[in-house]
């Protein structure tokens, strides 16, 4: 069932769900959403399994007519959205007619949104997952960002229909200017100086324009290391930050390569990956160490806050 017609695309928008998990080996990223708590939120709001392929937008600039009746729904970054001229809620689940014009501005405060629809963007699977990789060309709608004219399938929409409900405050991430970041030290902190970690804990660092679903470079103080900033390649993840040899921070996203040379002086906690997608250049970050046993703990109860959510939304037979 074709559900969605595109008529304005903005900067960029592509297909996500939550990643191509299994194949890290044969040098495929991860990708999926920037935003996995996002997307997972958007996809409850509509009566989808979390998993749901949807529309990653990023800046806004997008305007879409909806080619069915069906549910949908907004989250992620704050910006103004409207059917047919009039506003929508974001985080809320919403109610559009065959015809209707749904039209998201441009960001205030924050980067992506997630649109999902009831019964998710029906795209083919590749390698298990309907995400786009748009430097491998492959996934999603034809391997490719959205452009104007695109016409979106939906698969089988829930029944009975979702309810009409709203995200609770305490499952939306605040995009503040300047937002904290969580990080376990390593996997590599030996390789770098006791000055050289001080600085990446206690200094801040902006986000430079050199920033896409690869990675985000920041700039600040020189991060120091002990003998140089090379290893033998490892594997990488999102949330990984990187130290190259100009001392500068990398912080890696969804579409990171698989593997890489550079010492690695923290990791970001999965909690606190929502904040890193919503970033945007001249955004300050500080970052925070916690140990392993914190992020831990800190995971566990943001996944049970979002599956009691989730699934509260489930409806059974």
């Amino acid at each position: 069932m074709i559900a969605l017609r595109i008529l304005e695309a903005g900067p960029l928008a592509t297909i996500q769900d939550l990643g191509r998990w299994g194949h890290r080996d044969r040098g495929v990223p991860l990708s999926g959403a920037m935003d996995p708590q996002g997307l997972r939120l958007a996809n409850a709001l509509v009566g989808n399994g979390g998993g749901a392929a949807a529309v990653e937008i990023t800046w806004g600039g997008f305007k879409a007519e909806l080619a069915a009746d069906l549910h949908f729904a907004v989250t992620g970054a704050a910006l103004d959205a409207a059917l047919n001229g009039r506003h929508v809620p974001l985080w809320t689940t919403c109610r559009g007619s065959r015809g209707d014009i749904l039209t998201l501005g441009f960001a205030s405060t924050g980067l992506r949104s997630y649109l999902a629809i009831s019964g998710g963007i029906d795209v083919p699977l590749v390698m298990g997952s309907r995400s786009t990789y748009t430097r491998g060309q492959f996934g999603g709608f034809l391997g490719r960002a959205l452009v104007r004219g695109d016409l979106l399938e939906a698969g089988p929409a829930p029944d009975p229909p979702p309810s009409i409900r709203s995200v609770p405050d305490r499952l939306i991430p605040p995009h503040d200017c300047r937002p904290g970041l969580r990080c376990v030290p390593g996997p590599q902190e030996d390789l770098f100086t006791i000055q050289g970690m001080e600085t990446f804990f206690q200094q801040p660092y902006a986000v430079t324009d050199r920033c896409d679903r690869m990675g985000i470079v920041l700039q600040g103080p020189r991060i120091t290391h002990r003998d140089g900033p090379d290893i033998i390649s490892d594997g990488t993840i999102p949330g990984a930050v990187q130290v190259p040899g100009s001392g500068q921070p990398m912080l890696l996203g969804a579409d990171c390569q698989t593997t890489g040379g550079y010492a690695k002086i923290a990791t970001v906690i999965t909690a606190d990956l929502p904040l890193v997608a919503q970033l945007t250049p001249g955004t300050q970050v500080r970052f925070t160490a916690v140990s392993l046993l914190e992020a831990r703990e800190i995971y566990l109860k943001r996944e049970y806050q979002l599956r009691r959510f989730c699934e509260s939304g489930i409806h059974t037979a």
